[in-house]
């Protein structure tokens, strides 16, 4: 009976108290109640008939476990208890999984674990549509709604949602790892860290991307890789709208909202909250270059810069396009060419109302109108609105073309020029005019193209004020007046 009232009332049951006296008072007779010190539901002193029981109760009020199991350690408040926990020990698990070969003692179990490798989460939230693959989950996950952390930690006073949590947040206070691994003697708080710890010395990742085919150790790992391919940024600040990929992404830019930002930066003026990041960002204005790339020689100022461009030699390009299958070095990259099949056009010229899907390609349009050259070549002079233009005619001094076509040898001095070419070869056109269908062989000739349907001309002579469709028309334009200027 007392094993009985206790789970009740672990659950949250009213249990009157003058119903477990008169069993007492029936099965022991009178005179034997001994009080507890501690008030039940009923806000009345709960009574029994033995010493025994009286001690078990309390147990309850002060969340004594002194019985503890040997195999898991796991601590329970009586005996009984105890024993029906170590059956879950010793009980034959005859239901394996025909994914990972891990065994259940019940088929409602493997039911369950099945969905991790299904995917199916049969369990929605009404309010924020969030799907789990167990009641129990969904239930922990709506207390984030209401708030609710019926938990809490008897030494700090930190409250929980779930009981699993609190249990595992204790650990901390206690210093408890009951689970070792037996390889390296390492020590972990939770079962499933020292699962997901031995995976590293048998090298078994079983969560792989439907994507990429790349494998991961954890399913968390999964998920937030295939975040990635998707371009989800579901975590938003508040107060500047910027969005993450990654909670952690979020709380870290939160800091620089709320911090002080002390390092200030002598040459631009910016401010920054660490020291650290102020040094990261004087290498812009120095030109310090750290990182190496071992294979070519090619040095950059960020770790992230060499790691991307390692790709280039590895050929790898983790970011697919779902649409076409195309693929990419940088998630940004892909992003922006995602636009090219939407048409999104967020950035637009306040001055002529074109708009384009890059912001760095609405900054170098904007100079067509200031007329803004601020890239200048240090052999000849010559100056131009992009890095990108500046570094491509730089090359030709040099006179370097590493780029070469394996059928007919011609070297090109950027990477993009010897695709476009190789499509001579090919035959390929991927860009297509919505409007007439003419095929083309680079964006940037279809581009050009569309301006004859819409007769914009952004190019123009800056001393006879003509407008031209592009740079290279306006080129060959300016070239006319310089030959004027030598005959007279």
């Amino acid at each position: 009976m007392l094993e009985t009232c206790r789970n009740l009332t672990a659950i949250g049951y009213k249990l009157e108290d003058s119903k477990i006296e008169e069993h007492c008072q029936r099965s022991r007779g009178p005179g034997r109640y001994k009080p507890c010190e501690h008030w039940g539901h009923g806000r009345e002193q709960c009574t029994f008939a033995h010493k025994s029981f009286l001690q078990t109760y309390e147990r309850i009020h002060i969340e004594e476990k002194p019985y503890e199991c040997s195999q898991c350690s796991k601590a329970f408040a009586n005996f009984r208890s105890l024993q029906k926990h170590e059956k879950n020990h010793t009980r034959v698990k005859l239901y394996e999984c025909n994914h990972c070969g891990k065994a259940f003692p019940s088929p409602s179990s493997l039911q369950i674990h099945e969905r991790i490798h299904t995917g199916e989460k049969p369990y929605d939230c009404n309010e924020c549509g969030k799907a789990f693959t167990s009641r129990s989950n969904l239930q922990v996950h709506k207390r984030t709604h209401t708030g609710e952390k019926p938990y809490n930690c008897n030494e700090c006073g930190k409250a929980f949602a779930s009981l699993s949590y609190l249990q595992i947040h204790e650990k901390i206070h206690t210093g408890s790892k009951p689970y070792g691994c037996d390889l390296c003697g390492r020590a972990f708080t939770r079962r499933s860290s020292l699962q997901m710890h031995e995976r590293s010395h048998t090298g078994e990742k079983p969560y792989e991307c439907n994507h990429c085919g790349k494998a991961f150790v954890c399913n968390s790992d999964l998920h937030r890789h295939e975040i990635l391919h998707t371009g989800e940024k579901p975590y938003t600040c508040n107060q500047c709208g910027k969005a993450f990929t990654r909670c952690r992404g979020l709380r870290n830019h939160e800091e620089y909202h709320i911090l002080e930002k002390p390092h200030k930066c002598t040459l631009c003026g910016k401010a920054f909250a660490y020291h650290s990041n102020l040094y990261r960002h004087e290498r812009y204005h120095t030109g310090e270059k750290l990182y190496q790339c071992t294979q070519c020689g090619k040095v950059f100022t960020w770790r992230s810069s060499l790691q991307v461009h390692e790709r280039s030699h590895s050929g790898e390009k983790p970011y697919g396009c779902n649409q076409c299958g195309k693929a990419f070095l940088l998630r940004s990259s892909l992003q922006i060419h995602k636009r090219t099949h939407t048409g999104e056009k967020p950035y637009e010229c306040n001055q002529c109302g074109k708009a384009f899907a890059r912001r760095y390609s609405l900054q170098i349009h904007k100079r067509s109108h200031t007329g803004e050259k601020p890239y200048e070549c240090n052999q000849c002079g010559k100056a131009y609105a992009s890095g990108s233009s500046l570094r491509n005619h730089e090359k030709r001094h040099t006179v370097k073309k590493p780029y070469e076509c394996n059928q007919c040898a011609k070297a090109f001095s950027c990477h993009s020029r010897l695709q476009i070419h190789e499509r001579n070869h090919t035959g390929k056109k991927l860009y297509e005019c919505g409007q007439c269908g003419k095929p083309f062989k680079s964006q940037n000739s279809l581009q050009i193209h569309r301006r004859t349907h819409t007769g914009e001309k952004p190019y123009k002579c800056t001393q006879c004020g003509k407008n031209f469709p592009s740079s290279s028309n306006l080129y060959r334009h300016e070239r006319n007046h310089t030959r004027e200027k030598l005959y007279e």
